[in-house]
Protein backbone atom coordinates (compact mmCIF):
# COMPACT_ATOMS: atom_id res chain seq x y z
CA UNK A 1 0.00 0.00 0.00
CA UNK A 2 2.78 2.01 0.97
CA UNK A 3 6.51 2.15 0.66
CA UNK A 4 9.21 3.93 1.49
CA UNK A 5 12.30 2.97 -0.24
CA UNK A 6 15.54 4.84 0.72
CA UNK A 7 13.60 8.48 1.00
CA UNK A 8 16.08 11.40 2.68
CA UNK A 9 14.38 14.94 2.35
CA UNK A 10 17.07 17.64 2.92
CA UNK A 11 15.74 21.13 2.81
CA UNK A 12 19.30 22.85 3.42
CA UNK A 13 23.17 21.90 4.66
CA UNK A 14 21.45 22.60 8.51
CA UNK A 15 17.88 20.94 7.80
CA UNK A 16 17.75 17.76 7.37
CA UNK A 17 14.17 16.54 7.63
CA UNK A 18 14.54 12.86 6.82
CA UNK A 19 17.60 10.76 6.29
CA UNK A 20 17.36 6.91 4.64
CA UNK A 21 13.51 6.55 5.38
CA UNK A 22 12.73 2.48 4.41
CA UNK A 23 9.44 0.77 5.98
CA UNK A 24 5.86 -0.27 4.32
CA UNK A 25 2.55 0.07 5.02
CA UNK A 26 0.33 -2.85 4.20
CA UNK A 27 -3.04 -2.32 3.06
CA UNK A 28 -5.44 -2.28 6.45
CA UNK A 29 -2.98 -1.19 8.40
CA UNK A 30 -3.52 1.06 11.14
CA UNK A 31 0.36 2.31 12.16
CA UNK A 32 1.53 5.10 14.76
CA UNK A 33 4.30 7.55 13.34
CA UNK A 34 5.69 8.70 17.13
CA UNK A 35 8.50 11.14 17.92
CA UNK A 36 9.29 14.57 19.56
CA UNK A 37 8.44 17.59 17.95
CA UNK A 38 10.76 18.31 14.72
CA UNK A 39 11.75 14.62 14.43
CA UNK A 40 10.39 14.68 10.97
CA UNK A 41 6.81 12.99 11.24
CA UNK A 42 4.81 15.72 9.42
CA UNK A 43 7.26 15.91 6.52
CA UNK A 44 7.24 11.75 6.47
CA UNK A 45 3.51 12.47 6.31
CA UNK A 46 3.06 15.25 3.54
CA UNK A 47 5.25 12.97 1.48
CA UNK A 48 2.32 10.26 1.59
CA UNK A 49 -0.10 12.58 -0.09
CA UNK A 50 2.53 14.22 -2.29
CA UNK A 51 2.91 17.52 -0.44
CA UNK A 52 6.60 17.35 -0.24
CA UNK A 53 9.19 15.27 -2.89
CA UNK A 54 12.01 13.50 -1.45
CA UNK A 55 15.51 15.07 -2.28
CA UNK A 56 16.48 11.04 -2.22
CA UNK A 57 14.78 7.85 -2.74
CA UNK A 58 11.21 6.94 -4.10
CA UNK A 59 7.58 7.20 -2.46
CA UNK A 60 5.39 4.78 -3.82
CA UNK A 61 1.81 4.88 -3.27
CA UNK A 62 -0.35 1.21 -4.58
CA UNK A 63 2.93 -0.01 -6.27
CA UNK A 64 2.45 3.88 -7.97
CA UNK A 65 5.64 5.90 -7.75
CA UNK A 66 4.31 9.59 -6.87
CA UNK A 67 7.67 11.22 -6.15
CA UNK A 68 7.80 11.62 -9.69
CA UNK A 69 4.02 12.14 -9.97
CA UNK A 70 2.91 15.48 -12.11
CA UNK A 71 1.44 18.18 -10.57
CA UNK A 72 -1.95 17.76 -12.58
CA UNK A 73 -2.08 14.50 -11.59
CA UNK A 74 -2.34 15.24 -7.64
CA UNK A 75 -5.70 15.80 -7.59
CA UNK A 76 -6.27 12.87 -8.87
CA UNK A 77 -3.87 10.92 -6.27
CA UNK A 78 -5.23 12.51 -3.55
CA UNK A 79 -8.59 11.71 -3.69
CA UNK A 80 -7.33 8.28 -2.83
CA UNK A 81 -5.86 9.92 0.14
CA UNK A 82 -7.98 11.44 3.13
CA UNK A 83 -6.08 13.89 5.53
CA UNK A 84 -6.65 15.22 8.90
CA UNK A 85 -4.82 18.12 10.67
CA UNK A 86 -4.56 19.37 14.12
CA UNK A 87 -6.12 22.39 13.27
CA UNK A 88 -9.00 21.59 11.42
CA UNK A 89 -8.57 23.69 8.70
CA UNK A 90 -12.84 24.35 8.24
CA UNK A 91 -14.26 26.78 6.81
CA UNK A 92 -16.42 28.90 9.68
CA UNK A 93 -18.81 30.74 7.11
CA UNK A 94 -20.52 27.67 5.69
CA UNK A 95 -22.22 24.76 7.43
CA UNK A 96 -21.08 21.49 8.40
CA UNK A 97 -22.99 19.70 5.59
CA UNK A 98 -21.20 22.66 3.19
CA UNK A 99 -17.81 21.73 4.61
CA UNK A 100 -17.61 18.23 3.53
CA UNK A 101 -20.09 18.68 0.45
CA UNK A 102 -17.35 21.62 -0.57
CA UNK A 103 -14.62 18.77 -0.94
CA UNK A 104 -17.03 17.02 -3.41
CA UNK A 105 -17.21 20.48 -5.03
CA UNK A 106 -13.65 21.35 -6.02
CA UNK A 107 -13.23 17.71 -7.24
CA UNK A 108 -16.12 17.53 -9.46
CA UNK A 109 -19.27 15.30 -7.86
CA UNK A 110 -22.20 16.10 -8.85
CA UNK A 111 -24.94 17.43 -6.82
CA UNK A 112 -26.63 14.51 -6.27
CA UNK A 113 -23.61 12.66 -5.07
CA UNK A 114 -22.99 15.41 -2.97
CA UNK A 115 -26.66 14.86 -1.67
CA UNK A 116 -26.13 11.97 -0.93
CA UNK A 117 -22.86 10.76 0.24
CA UNK A 118 -22.54 13.95 2.76
CA UNK A 119 -25.10 12.84 5.37
CA UNK A 120 -23.98 9.17 4.73
CA UNK A 121 -20.17 10.35 6.50
CA UNK A 122 -21.86 12.57 8.93
CA UNK A 123 -23.84 9.55 10.32
CA UNK A 124 -20.55 8.02 10.30
CA UNK A 125 -18.65 10.25 12.37
CA UNK A 126 -21.82 10.82 14.45
CA UNK A 127 -22.67 14.07 13.35
CA UNK A 128 -26.03 13.91 11.96
CA UNK A 129 -27.62 15.85 13.90
CA UNK A 130 -25.24 19.01 13.42
CA UNK A 131 -25.76 18.96 9.55
CA UNK A 132 -26.83 22.37 9.38
CA UNK A 133 -24.52 24.26 12.29
CA UNK A 134 -21.89 26.44 11.70
CA UNK A 135 -18.82 25.12 12.06
CA UNK A 136 -18.43 27.89 15.19
CA UNK A 137 -20.74 26.47 17.19
CA UNK A 138 -19.51 23.32 17.62
CA UNK A 139 -17.11 22.30 20.47
CA UNK A 140 -13.29 20.74 19.54
CA UNK A 141 -14.26 17.33 19.41
CA UNK A 142 -17.22 17.89 16.78
CA UNK A 143 -15.08 20.31 14.46
CA UNK A 144 -12.47 17.54 13.95
CA UNK A 145 -14.98 14.50 13.13
CA UNK A 146 -16.12 17.39 10.41
CA UNK A 147 -12.62 17.00 9.68
CA UNK A 148 -12.64 13.30 9.37
CA UNK A 149 -16.02 13.53 7.74
CA UNK A 150 -14.45 15.60 4.77
CA UNK A 151 -11.51 13.51 4.65
CA UNK A 152 -13.22 10.56 3.94
CA UNK A 153 -15.70 11.65 1.50
CA UNK A 154 -14.00 10.55 -1.60
CA UNK A 155 -13.87 7.32 0.36
CA UNK A 156 -10.04 7.08 0.49
CA UNK A 157 -8.11 3.73 0.42
CA UNK A 158 -5.65 6.01 3.59
CA UNK A 159 -5.90 8.38 5.48
CA UNK A 160 -3.67 10.54 7.06
CA UNK A 161 -3.39 12.29 10.40
CA UNK A 162 -1.05 15.06 12.11
CA UNK A 163 -1.60 15.29 15.55
CA UNK A 164 -5.40 15.10 14.94
CA UNK A 165 -5.94 15.29 18.95
CA UNK A 166 -3.49 17.76 19.68
CA UNK A 167 -6.21 20.33 20.58
CA UNK A 168 -8.84 18.01 22.50
CA UNK A 169 -8.71 17.36 25.88
CA UNK A 170 -8.89 13.93 27.02
CA UNK A 171 -12.47 12.99 26.58
CA UNK A 172 -12.95 13.99 22.88
CA UNK A 173 -9.27 12.54 22.49
CA UNK A 174 -10.55 8.96 23.18
CA UNK A 175 -13.73 9.55 21.08
CA UNK A 176 -11.68 10.65 18.10
CA UNK A 177 -9.12 7.54 18.20
CA UNK A 178 -12.22 5.49 18.28
CA UNK A 179 -13.59 7.10 15.37
CA UNK A 180 -10.38 6.68 13.86
CA UNK A 181 -9.98 2.78 14.66
CA UNK A 182 -13.58 2.16 13.59
CA UNK A 183 -12.93 3.64 9.46
CA UNK A 184 -9.64 1.20 10.11
CA UNK A 185 -11.91 -1.47 10.73
CA UNK A 186 -14.27 -0.66 7.63
CA UNK A 187 -10.43 -1.31 5.24
CA UNK A 188 -9.40 1.94 5.34
CA UNK A 189 -5.36 2.21 6.28
CA UNK A 190 -4.65 4.77 8.47
CA UNK A 191 -1.07 6.69 9.36
CA UNK A 192 -1.25 8.35 12.85
CA UNK A 193 1.42 10.84 13.80
CA UNK A 194 1.58 11.93 17.34
CA UNK A 195 3.98 12.79 20.17
CA UNK A 196 1.63 11.16 22.90
CA UNK A 197 2.30 8.02 24.33
CA UNK A 198 -1.16 7.83 25.85
CA UNK A 199 -2.58 8.19 21.74
CA UNK A 200 -0.03 5.40 21.08
CA UNK A 201 -1.35 2.77 24.19
CA UNK A 202 -4.82 3.57 23.19
CA UNK A 203 -4.39 2.45 19.53
CA UNK A 204 -2.29 -0.32 20.52
CA UNK A 205 -0.80 -1.22 16.72
CA UNK A 206 2.41 -1.26 15.35
CA UNK A 207 4.50 1.65 16.14
CA UNK A 208 7.23 3.54 14.12
CA UNK A 209 9.42 5.79 16.43
CA UNK A 210 11.52 8.66 14.18
CA UNK A 211 14.36 10.90 15.65
CA UNK A 212 16.33 13.31 13.92
CA UNK A 213 15.01 12.13 10.80
CA UNK A 214 16.02 8.56 11.16
CA UNK A 215 13.57 5.45 12.07
CA UNK A 216 15.50 3.88 15.21
CA UNK A 217 12.16 1.34 16.07
CA UNK A 218 9.58 -0.66 14.45
CA UNK A 219 7.51 -2.20 16.43
CA UNK A 220 4.93 -4.43 15.16
CA UNK A 221 3.75 -6.47 18.07
CA UNK A 222 1.21 -4.79 20.52
CA UNK A 223 1.63 -3.79 23.53
CA UNK A 224 2.50 -0.47 25.84
CA UNK A 225 4.87 1.86 24.34
CA UNK A 226 6.75 4.37 26.48
CA UNK A 227 8.23 7.15 24.48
Amino acid sequence: MIFFDNVSKIYNDDSVALKDINFKVKKGEFISIVGQSGAGKSTLLKMIFAEEKPTKGEVFIKGRNISKIKNNKLPILRRHIGVVFQDFKLLDKKTVFENVAFAMEVSGRSDLDIKEDVPQVLEIVGLSDKINNYTTELSGGEKQRVSIARALVHRPDIIVADEPTGNLDLVNTWDIIQLLTKINQYGTTIVLATHDREIVNLVNRRVVTIDNGMITRDQTDKGKYLI
